[in-house]
């Protein structure tokens, strides 16, 4: 993508032909078989995150947020819950400067609905519960037994799992067309190179999410698998 080129000046080219089935093909065994073994592995440390997400906030331990998949299909995404009960009631829980963020971004940099969050600057720094499982990503777990394994609606790499309103304000139509040929990945190339440092606002995000479409390949995902895995280890994680 040339660097004048603005976000709504760019569409990826659609992938097709013999090598890009065979593309799709080794990607769904890959996702199969790599998230029934480490789903397996992770058993016994997701049933301990799941009970100390139980004593911390009374509630269901699991959250399954609606995001568009593949072909439009609505999709469930299941992960453990970071945030108090009620969080979904946005007025309630957040300051006007902190709904307009979300509006335009749609997540914050200092979420005060994290479990754990008790004065300003908690979920910024990493220093509450919500906030140190979803830094280190392990909120995302629970996509990898029920989203990638069983259900099939998710892949191990792929574009965000997005909001219908996010990819109506963000992308053209025929843009939004092109990411709904993919299955949301639990990581994927705007999580892996840039994560917070590429928003909507300055466009970077929609243009890293848009070139993984158009360059999608095995080897671009296991650069990613092991740019992901890289950056868990440093803590590198979602805000």
């Amino acid at each position: 993508m040339e660097d004048n080129a603005t976000v709504t000046d760019y569409v990826p080219k659609a992938r097709k032909g013999f090598c890009y089935g065979v593309y799709l093909l080794v990607k769904r065994l890959f996702d199969f078989f790599s998230s029934l073994i480490v789903s397996l592995i992770l058993l016994l440390p997701i049933l301990i995150v799941a009970f100390v997400i139980l004593c911390k906030d009374f509630g269901s331990p699991f959250y399954k947020q609606k995001r568009v998949g593949k072909k439009g299909k609505q999709l469930g995404v299941w992960k453990f819950r970071s945030m108090k009960k009620g969080a979904d009631v946005l007025e309630k829980m957040l300051t006007p400067e902190q709904l307009e963020e979300y509006k335009r971004e749609f997540k914050l940099d200092d979420d005060p609905r994290l479990i754990g969050y008790k004065k300003e600057g908690d979920g910024a720094n990493g220093k509450c519960f919500g906030a140190k499982i979803r830094r280190t990503s392990i909120d995302e777990l629970p996509q990898i037994l029920f989203n990638i394994c069983i259900l099939g609606n998710m892949s191990v790499v792929g574009p965000r799992p997005m909001l219908d309103e996010e990819l109506n304000k963000y992308y053209t139509p025929e843009q939004k067309k092109l990411l709904l040929t993919a299955k949301p990945g639990l990581t994927g190339y705007w999580q892996a190179y840039a994560r917070n440092n590429a928003t909507y606002a300055s466009g970077e995000r929609q243009k890293m999410e848009l070139y993984y479409i158009e360059h999608r390949s095995v080897w671009l995902d296991l650069k990613i698998i092991f740019k992901t895995f890289f950056g868990v280890l440093k803590r590198d994680g979602a805000k």
